[in-house]
């Protein structure tokens, strides 16, 4: 590794352990020309390449930032880490990696960010559909609201909540 204080590359690693519920390994390391001491991580890498297949029949190459920028957009001012927000994000991209292979429908993503918003906070979770599933009155904003007070948090079914069968 280089160090980031002097650019050198002699270094000796001084402690590993698990990090991120056993998905990466942190390393503390101690710098050999300088003395000083930073941190790295190990992260697996996916071989293949994700594609999310978006509503208009479009595929772009999936990245968890996009899911992070809906979720900090949803959350807005509310009185949420920036912890939560970032785990939400980690959980819903291992959920789509498990799942799978090589293309994913954003409904999919949508749906799973959704429900761990909903467990997370109510309002984000109104946000995150209005945006996602583009109200167009109030009446649809409504609607959303009252099937929410049906159903509780802790039911199975809430993913349905978000995109609800017609």
């Amino acid at each position: 590794m280089i160090c980031p204080h002097c650019n050198q590359d002699e270094d000796k690693v001084i402690d590993s352990r698990g990090a991120d519920g056993g998905h990466a390994v942190r390393r503390r390391r101690e710098c050999q020309r300088c003395g000083r001491r930073f941190t790295t991580y190990e992260r697996f890498e996916a071989s293949g390449r994700l594609v999310v297949v978006k509503k208009d029949g479009s595929r772009v190459p999936f990245e968890r930032d996009n899911i992070l920028r809906g979720i900090l957009a949803a959350c807005g001012k509310r009185p949420i880490s920036e912890d939560a927000k970032e785990g939400i994000a980690e959980q819903v991209e291992r959920l789509i990696r498990q799942e799978f292979d090589r293309e994913v429908p954003s409904v999919e993503i949508g749906r799973r960010a959704a429900a761990l918003l909903r467990d997370l906070d109510d309002i984000s979770f109104i946000r995150y559909a209005s945006e996602y599933r583009e109200f167009t009155s109030l009446d649809d904003l409504a609607d959303q609201i009252s099937t929410m007070q049906e159903q509780p948090k802790d039911d199975p079914g809430q993913q349905d909540l978000f995109f609800p069968k017609r």
